[in-house]
């Protein structure tokens, strides 16, 4: 008789049972099936330039979307085993526990996420399989029309070239196992008290005041496109600064991979067919465009994404001074359009993309400090960070990226145009104004 073959679904950036290819793939190559996602506790401590690598905006939001993949995937009579543990200490022990053949996760590059993945391989057999995919990206990194040592470094060529020649992939689907596959799951879910958080409820200014999850997110979509039409005028109002619905707000949910790129791409597919398509429909292709653009870039360059020269390897003079990184941080600094979006970014874990634009280029242009040290701020407080876009954004902002003009934006001229009557500042500097 044949050994039943036993799968291990590790999540990690991919919290969703919809469109993944390791959890398609695991429930198709095996007769049961388990998954695990560890909240790594590095996650949560203090990075060398002093701000916690993830703070509470976006420690809440990790929970909520875990809660959520775990009522999903019992719906798939798969059981989902948590742990607030180092990847590399929980997950050789459940291979071994359960002896698992084969272990299904998303591919990652980035070296932290490497080195997790080669400590996990050296404490296990050989026998054990480990099948990588990539699940995360709008154009598959088999089908780019350029080999990843030479992807442009300029967006609009690679735009170009992968518009012209690739056909997006359909999504994947699951179907649920047998209820025989079901094991009893004694592992909690940590609270925020357990990752080290005080409980908060979130600031009613907000404009990002959504629960994490991939059931949120298939919600917000549907709300976007189909009962507000909102979709169609995203072109228009993607550079608005107060309320929800002035751009899509699906970041946070691409980031931890609550939704896939994908699915989205084929809902504005049918909404081209069924609605209209026009500027805006594209448009937020584009967006998905620009956030695969950045993946590639960190593939193609590695660890000189995290570099003070950037991927261009350019000299600046930055600086280090701490009363002026505190003063941005806190909003104290000379422009009021800066302090506003930065305690707003403080009070809620949300800003828009005219406003990290604005800020980061303050910070690297105006104020002449360590970009990295403003990058590692904003991964620290971002409910949407995202490594290759964070930094990515970062290093283009700087003059050390993508970006082949470096510029600097003119602050008091971006809030006269997308903030002319200083409503965004008067709602987010009232307690400086009375």
């Amino acid at each position: 008789m044949q050994k039943k073959q036993k799968g291990l679904v590790w999540f990690r950036n991919d919290l969703r049972v919809h469109d993944n290819e390791s959890l398609t793939n695991a429930i198709q190559e095996n007769d049961t099936v388990i998954a695990v996602y560890c909240f790594d506790p590095r996650h949560f401590e203090q990075t060398r330039f002093g701000f916690k690598k993830t703070e509470k905006f976006r420690a809440k939001f990790i929970i909520e979307s875990v809660t959520a993949l775990k009522q999903n995937l019992e719906n798939l009579n798969i059981p989902l085993l948590v742990y607030h543990q180092k990847p590399e200490d929980c997950i050789p022990e459940i291979i071994a526990q359960h002896e698992i053949n084969s272990v299904y996760f998303q591919e990652e590059w980035t070296s932290e996420e490497m080195e997790v993945l080669e400590n996990i391989k050296l404490k296990v057999p050989d026998s054990v399989s480990f099948k990588a995919t990539y699940n995360q990206f709008l154009f598959h990194p088999t089908a780019i029309p350029f080999e990843i040592q030479s992807i442009p470094n300029i967006f609009t060529q690679f735009r170009n070239q992968c518009e012209k020649s690739i056909k997006v992939r359909p999504e994947f689907t699951v179907t649920p196992l047998p209820k025989e596959n079901w094991i009893t799951n004694e592992t909690v879910i940590p609270t925020m008290k357990t990752l080290g958080f005080t409980d908060f409820e979130m600031d009613s200014r907000t404009a990002f005041p959504f629960r994490g999850g991939e059931n949120e997110a298939l919600k917000r979509l549907k709300n976007y496109f189909w009962e507000t039409k909102k979709l169609s005028v995203y072109k228009l109002t993607r550079n608005g600064l107060i309320g929800t619905d002035f751009s899509s707000k699906f970041s946070p949910w691409l980031a931890n991979g609550s939704i896939s790129a994908k699915t989205i791409y084929w809902e504005i597919v049918k909404y081209e067919q069924q609605v209209e398509k026009n500027d805006s429909t594209y448009w937020l292709i584009f967006e998905l465009i620009w956030r695969d653009y950045f993946k590639y870039v960190s593939m193609k360059n590695g660890n000189s994404f995290f570099k003070i020269g950037g991927i261009l390897d350019k000299k600046y003079d930055w600086k280090n001074n701490l009363a002026a990184i505190n003063n941005w941080i806190n909003g104290n600094t000379q422009e009021p359009f800066v302090n506003a979006n930065m305690i707003e970014l403080q009070q809620t874990g949300w800003m828009s993309n005219r406003g990290r634009q604005n800020v980061a280029s303050y910070f690297a242009k105006n104020l002449l400090l360590d970009w990295r040290i403003g990058a590692a701020y904003f991964e620290a407080m971002l409910i949407d960070y995202d490594v290759h876009s964070n930094y990515g954004n970062w290093m283009y902002v700087s003059g050390v990226g993508n970006d082949p003009r470096d510029r600097k934006f003119n602050i008091k001229l971006q809030a006269a145009n997308y903030d002319g009557q200083s409503k965004f500042q008067k709602l987010w500097l009232q307690q400086q104004l009375f």
